[in-house]
This record gives structure tokens, sequence and C-alpha cells, in this order.
């Protein structure tokens, strides 16, 4: 499955590589979406079946690595490539990157049969009867939803405090390089205590958001508050990945795709509530709305605390 997901990938972008119309570019994009929230359905806790149980929160850090690497490497490789000899030669080497991953794929990763088969029905029932998983997709969805908000804007955001372009994407490298190192932090935090490393990044995050609507910074200051706000969202994936493993350990599979699923559907939504807000107040305005969201995380799970078998999850 892994293997005919990321074929579909490679297989996408090179037919929009070779496109003769938009239509066919967006087809082939769309498929590229398919590709990829399948993909990271069935990847993000493929680390249960890959090693120990001792090991799985920083295997699962290692997966979510590529990721952040991916996040701080691929959008200046692509835009050098673009810009070199054009944007078809961009989405032609991310299709032979994705060939090439499913050679890897099929002989370097071990056999791993079906353990149990998983149905679209069984995905409300799995909701339904979890209360752990859903408390932990209720905090992905409020964190993932303010992030975007927020960071979607992020560009203008620092032209409102006088960063000029160029600097721009200096801070945005600073981002995605903390955002790599809290990736691995994580991974070795969330095996120790994943009660407090989860309230540990919204509290950064609320910080960084804060941080950088309430005081005139200049590009120093602005380049350690996104250094803030990469390590905290850089700690995301991986630490909500285990704490929807640690739901339900009985239905990974199923499991995984409610949380890959509320995850897009909460960058799409924090991307068009931003949107609507920059529209109506400015881009200032989506610092105070992503930092409301992840508050409110933040006292959803203060409260759930209380409870014992849902602040163990």
């Amino acid at each position: 499955m892994l293997a005919a997901l990321i074929g579909l990938m490679g297989a996408a972008n090179l037919a929009s590589s070779l496109a003769t119309s938009f239509a066919v570019v967006l087809i082939a994009r769309f498929l590229v979406g398919i590709a990829v929230g399948g993909f990271w359905s069935i990847a993000g806790g493929i680390a249960l079946r890959l090693v120990p149980e001792h090991q799985v929160a920083r295997a699962t850090a290692v997966i979510f690595g590529g990721v952040e690497t991916a996040s701080v490497l691929g959008v200046p490789t692509g835009t050098f490539l673009g810009d070199l000899s054009g944007w078809r030669t961009a989405f032609a080497a991310v299709g032979v990157l994705g060939l090439t991953s499913v050679v890897c794929m099929v002989f370097l990763m071990p056999s791993l049969p079906a353990e149990q088969s998983v149905h679209l029905r069984d995905l409300p029932a799995v909701f339904k009867a979890n209360a752990a998983l859903r408390l932990a997709l209720t905090l992905t969805f409020l964190v993932i939803t303010g992030h975007f908000l927020a960071y979607t804007f992020v560009r203008p955001i620092l032209h409102e405090h006088g960063v000029d372009d160029r600097a721009t994407g200096v801070l945005l490298l600073v981002f995605g390089i903390a955002g790599i190192c809290g990736n691995f932090l994580a991974g070795a935090l969330v095996a120790k205590s994943l009660r407090r490393t989860t309230p540990g990044i919204g509290v950064l995050l609320v910080a960084a958001m804060a941080a950088l609507a309430l005081f005139d910074t200049n590009v120093v200051a602005a380049g350690a508050i996104l250094m803030l706000w990469g390590l905290g969202y850089g700690a995301v994936p991986v630490t909500f990945q285990t704490r929807i493993l640690r739901a339900a350990p009985d239905t990974t599979e199923a499991a995984s795709s409610l949380f890959v699923a509320t995850f897009n559907f909460s960058i799409a939504l924090g991307a068009l509530a931003g949107g609507i807000a920059v529209d109506h107040a400015g881009p200032l305005s989506v610092l105070w709305l992503g930092g409301g969201s992840i508050l409110a995380a933040l006292l959803i799970l203060g409260g759930r605390a209380r409870t014992p078998r849902l602040a163990t999850a």
C-alpha cells in the first residue's frame, strides 16, 4: 500500500511535468493529495510495526523528521530548479524522487502483512468508542488550525514589522531549522512525559504569536520569535501522532486515518479563516486568532488532566 501510494505520487508529478493543459495539472495535483493523505494515514503510525515498543517515540520522530527536513529543503530546492530550467523540471524531479522512494520501499522495508481489516464504517465507530482519541483529535484540530491561521500569513506579518523580503527568506529558514530540532527534541521528550510535552508545545506557540503581535520587532527579535515558534510547531507532528497511537493502540490504522484527516482539514480551515481575518482586520489579527485557538486547546487539556484515564493518554 505504501509503495502504491508513493508510486501514484511520483507518477502524478511526472504527469504534471508533461501536462499540456491546466486541467491535467489540476487532476495530477488532486491525485498527489490522495497519495500523500493516504500515505501518512499509514506511515504516521508504522513505527509500531518496525521497532520495539520502547523505541516507538524516537522512531516516529525519525519518520516525521523527513517531513521537517523536506519542509526546509524542498521549497528552496524546487524554486532553484524552477528558476534554473523551468517549473516542469521541478515537478519531474519530485516525480523521480517519488519513484526512487518506491524502489527503496520494495527492497529495504520488511514485509508487513495486514494484522486486521479496516473499513470506512470503522472510522466513526472508533471515534465514538474512544474518549482519549476524541480528545487527541480535538487538540489536533485546535492547535493545527491556530498555527495555520497565523503562519500562512507570516510574510505579511513580518512586513508589518518592517522586515524586507530578503530577510524574510532567512527568517523562514530559521523557522524550518528550528522545526527540525523541535521534532527530534519531542521524540526524546514524549518517551519520558507525553503529558508535559503536549502543553509545553502550546505554551511555546502562544508565546511566540503573542510576542510577534505585541512587540515592534526588528530582524534579530523576529528571528528569535520564529525560532521559538519553529521549535514548538516542529514538535507537533510526532507528539500528536504519539498521543493518537497511545489513545488507540488496537486500532492504529483507523486512528491515524482520523488524525491525518483532521490535520489536513485544520490546515485548510486555518488558512481560509486567516485569509478572511486578514482581509477584514489586517495581518496582525491572525496572531490573536491563532493564539486563541491554541489557548483553547491548553484550557481543554488542563481540564481533562483532572480525569486520570484521559490524562494518561
